[in-house]
């Protein structure tokens, strides 16, 4: 049948998808506007599927904080390119599903993707972007974090890598906040005590440790032995209290609130693009 411009344009308008998808969609749906949208929405989600496998490490972190510390937001909105990445239309998207999850106190991704947005929902939403950008598009990471001690973030200048940090607390200088969230984002910690660190991590480093020593010529008795003391050095650099400050390797973390009268951290989330979190 004959699709005329003004439907097609009507259409793009609509959906935001390309010219030629909507006068093929049209084409498809005999000229029904509401069935055409449809659709290129089944489009949008074949895309989805289609790219789900797919690297997405480009994209946004978007953080929210309230002004008294106590209730954040952090989340990343990934894509597959840094061109997408730019986009109006993208960057606004993560700055609204931040500020519903801020706002309504969302708990995880499924939550969120049931939210009403633009007059669907996020998961339908992102799955149509997704059929107009061609890209993969997903919020690999979500945090929504209330606490009776004080939250600090930091972001790094670009928004691709993103901190949060929960005091114990409130701090009296907000700086030394700051400088602890900056220290996770340069320093990657891996947990905030000794204790918190995963045994099979702790296994795999002894089995290291002890592999390298025997490699070196070491009686395994000696090796085992000499294992624990590379495991303290591993804690000294993947631990967040026990790592040198960066600013004064003359103290740890640890050393470095305790000498500035403030609170310890209780958790942390270091957010960045191309990593779940």
């Amino acid at each position: 049948m004959n699709i005329s411009a003004t439907d097609v344009k009507n259409l793009r308008e609509q959906t935001g998808a390309g010219m030629m998808d909507c006068k093929k969609a049209l084409a498809e749906a005999n000229g029904d506007f509401d069935l055409a949208v449809e659709i290129l929405r089944k489009k949008g989600q074949k895309v989805s599927e289609k790219r789900a496998d797919r690297d997405a490490n480009q994209g946004t972190v978007v953080v929210k904080i309230s002004d008294d510390g106590t209730h954040a937001t952090a989340i990343s909105l990934n894509c597959e390119t840094d061109f997408v990445a730019r986009n109006d239309e993208f960057l606004q998207a993560a700055d609204d599903f931040a500020n519903m999850v801020f706002e309504g106190n969302i708990a995880n991704h499924d939550a969120l993707k049931d939210q009403p947005y633009k007059g669907i929902t996020v998961g339908k939403y992102l799955d149509d972007l997704i059929g107009k950008i061609g890209e993969k598009i997903a919020v690999n990471a979500l945090h929504n974090i209330n606490t009776d001690g004080q939250l600090v973030s930091y972001i790094h200048p670009g928004n691709q890598l993103a901190v949060l940090v929960e005091f114990a607390g409130k701090l009296g200088n907000p700086e030394s906040g700051r400088d602890v969230a900056m220290q996770i984002a340069a320093m990657r910690p891996i947990a905030v005590t000794s204790d918190q660190v995963d045994s099979s991590i702790l296994e795999k480093e002894l089995e290291i440790a002890k592999e390298q020593l025997i490699n070196e010529g070491k009686p395994a008795e000696i090796a085992e032995k000499a294992a624990q003391g590379k495991l303290r050095r591993f804690f000294e650099e993947s631990v967040l209290l026990d790592q040198k400050f960066v600013k004064d390797n003359s103290v740890t973390i640890a050393q470095f609130l305790k000498n500035s009268g403030e609170p310890t951290v209780k958790a942390f989330w270091r957010l960045q693009l191309g990593e779940t979190a």
